[in-house]
Parts: structure tokens; C-alpha cells; sequence
């Protein structure tokens, strides 16, 4: 069985598509490879980072179309044009219409610095998190991976890490915290556990199979949940 091909949308500095290429060049991508980046910015750092480890880029940037609904169709296409096994979306500043579930469903891991249900959904992206965080004097923060819905944030969780809010905290500083702790852990984990069709998703519960437990057909119970 091949290598399952992965692709990281991005838009921004690209600090968790350097986690994912550092976890792979030390062989902790499981079963899966790095096979392409695309960005929503041309001039997006990440961008760089792809280039320097060598992983095909492009930019598929949303003030050329005149919708959401049909930047997500050309990202659609150009996923399927590289054979694209598995979406991450790390640290991509817009929400996709339901194109992009329905060609991938159960196939698209999205990182939140924050632990769902807790500050998250439409508006809770980048600082305006870690600023509702301090704002509400919550004592622990952290991070989830989960797979993407219809719905900002909602689809089933697969991995969370805690991180503990300091008194000093700034947004910055904990945003930062979270990053380090929590988000370049268990993003890496939960694509290689995908990668290895070791993740099966039974209505909202995803549960984590034994190695000897995989099954021979892929994981994911799609009717169980309901996804765009």
C-alpha cells in the first residue's frame, strides 16, 4: 500500500506545516508523506518553508474568485488533479464551503489552538482566541485536532493537549505557549494516526485503533455523521 499523500493549506507564517515537515523528517509521519502545500497568500511564509524542504507549492488566493464557494471548488480541483489523500488545515484563514467535505469527507484535519468546545467557531481564529482566554480567566487552554464539518470548529475531536494559563500570560506569549506545547504534538500524531488508518469515527467519539486492530478497509463510518 502506498504512502498516503498529504496536502497543507496555509495561509500565514506556516509554523504547523514546520511541525509536520520536522515530525516527517524524523520519521514520525507513519504512512503518509508531505505532497503538497497551498496558500490562500502568495506571499505567505509558509510558502518558503515548503520550498526549502522540498514539497511542491502553489497559492490559490481568494481575491481571485468571486466567492468562497468557488476559491474552495478550485482548491477541490487542484487537490484531486495531485491525487490528494488527506486535507490539513493549518493556521488557513477561511472557511470552505461544503465542495471541500464532500470530496474529502472524514479526510480533513483542522488544528484549533483552543479546547473545544471552549472558545471556538466562527470569529475564534489566530490572537482573538488566546485574547478570549485571558478575557474569561480560564485556568487551563490548549489545543484540539478534529476533523472538519459543515460547522466552524464542530467536526469529531481526535486529540487534544492542555496548556496551563499563566498569570503574566499575554496573548502573545500564551498563543505562543500553545504553539510549543500543545498544537506541533498532536497535529503530527493525529495525521500519522490517520495515515495509518488507525482513527475511526463512531457519531462524535473518534477512537484511536491498536496497530494490530486496523482494519483492512478504510476506518471511517461516514454515515454516522454528518458532513459537507
Amino acid at each position: 500500500m502506498r504512502d498516503k499523500r498529504i496536502a497543507v493549506l496555509v495561509s500565514g507564517g506556516g509554523t504547523n506545516l514546520q511541525a509536520l515537515i520536522d515530525a516527517q523528517g524524523r520519521g514520525e509521519l507513519i504512512g503518509g508523506r508531505l505532497a503538497a502545500v497551498v496558500s490562500s497568500n502568495p506571499d505567505a511564509y509558509a510558502l518558503e518553508r515548503a520550498r526549502r524542504a522540498g514539497i511542491p507549492a502553489c497559492t490559490v488566493a481568494r481575491r481571485d474568485f468571486p466567492s468562497g464557494r468557488e476559491m474552495t471548488r478550485a482548491i477541490v480541483e487542484r487537490l484531486r488533479e495531485l491525487d490528494i489523500d488527506l486535507v490539513v488545515l493549518a493556521g488557513f484563514l477561511h472557511i470552505l464551503t461544503e465542495e471541500m467535505v464532500a470530496a474529502y469527507p472524514n479526510a480533513i484535519l483542522n488544528v484549533h489552538p483552543a479546547l473545544i468546545p471552549s472558545f471556538c467557531g466562527a470569529g475564534y481564529y489566530g490572537l482573538r482566541v488566546h485574547e478570549a482566554v485571558l478575557s474569561y480567566g480560564v485556568k487551563l487552554t490548549g489545543a484540539t485536532v478534529h476533523f472538519v464539518s459543515e460547522e466552524p470548529d464542530a467536526g469529531p475531536i481526535v486529540l487534544q493537549k492542555a496548556v496551563a494559563v499563566r498569570e503574566d500570560d499575554t496573548p502573545e506569549t500564551l498563543q505562543r505557549r500553545v504553539m510549543e506545547e500543545a498544537e506541533w504534538t498532536i497535529l503530527p500524531q493525529a495525521v500519522s494516526l490517520y495515515c495509518q488508518d488507525r482513527l475511526s469515527v463512531e457519531g462524535r467519539h473518534v477512537r484511536i485503533l491498536p496497530q494490530a486492530q486496523r482494519p483492512a478497509t478504510h476506518p471511517f463510518v461516514k454515515e454516522n455523521v454528518r458532513h459537507v
